[in-house]
Order: C-alpha cells, then sequence, then structure tokens
C-alpha cells in the first residue's frame, strides 16, 4: 500500500498538533485504541492500516485533507489511487465501486440538522459548551 507507507507518521504528526490521545483518535473513527496504536505502529510487522471509513472519520473530524495523510506525491503515480477497503482490478465493476464510495461519503455527512446544531454549538459560550457536553456524557 504505497500510498500508505508515511501514514503512521503522519497520523501520529496530526494527533499530535491536535492534542489529541489515541483514545481520542478511536472513538472519532469507532474503533479500538489498540486499532489506533496499530496505525501509528513504527514496526512494519505490527502495522495495521485504516479503511475507507475510518480515513473519511478521521479527516473530516480533525478537519484534515486525506493528501495530507496519504503519499499521494510518489514518483511513477500513475493517477490511480488505491485505498483500503476499495480496491479495483481490471474486472471490477466500477459502478459498484463508486456506489460503495458514495454510500461512505453519504454515511459521514452531517444531516441539515446536525449542521444546524453544530453551527450552534461553536456560536455558544466555551460554559454553555462544556454544559452541553456534560449532559452529552462527555
Amino acid at each position: 500500500m504505497r500510498y500508505l507507507e508515511t501514514f503512521h507518521r503522519r497520523l501520529r504528526r496530526i494527533r499530535e498538533a491536535g492534542k489529541l490521545s489515541t483514545l481520542d483518535v478511536a472513538q472519532m473513527c469507532g474503533v479500538d485504541e489498540s486499532q489506533v496504536k496499530s496505525w501509528e505502529a513504527t514496526d512494519v510487522r505490527k502495522r495495521s492500516y485504516p479503511g475507507v471509513s475510518e480515513l473519511f472519520d478521521l479527516c473530516l473530524k480533525t478537519e484534515t485533507p486525506l493528501d495530507n495523510l496519504l503519499d499521494l506525491d510518489a514518483a511513477g503515480d500513475d493517477g490511480q489511487l488505491e485505498l483500503p477497503g476499495l480496491a479495483f482490478s481490471n474486472s471490477d465493476d466500477l459502478s459498484a465501486a463508486l456506489k460503495q464510495l458514495e454510500e461512505e461519503i453519504d454515511r459521514v455527512q452531517l444531516s441539515e440538522d446536525e449542521a444546524e446544531l453544530l453551527r450552534r454549538f461553536r456560536k455558544s459560550s466555551s460554559d454553555n459548551q462544556r454544559m452541553v457536553l456534560q449532559i452529552l456524557g462527555d
């Protein structure tokens, strides 16, 4: 997976810059903390990689562009993007793969009500934000 060769370092850098723990990232992506630790593992034999849905969740929830996590500037790049969980071969039905990608994008997109709640939350005072988080069981 040449697009993920430096993902473990990029993820750690983004996580540390945002002052996020591995548990925070795990909760964002809906996975166990041990999985995030394996994404950041320096030992290739212990390393694993996120799927498309986890990548999308991570990008959306940390406001990080996908190209900041992936190695898209590799030499010899033929323009093909190979993401884990979304692989193509010449015999694959492209429309089915695009439908899968569209479903994944729809899954992580906020509804109008969710977007409005988020806008209101961001505009509220820090005291109100803390109160809302306490009510929700932060």
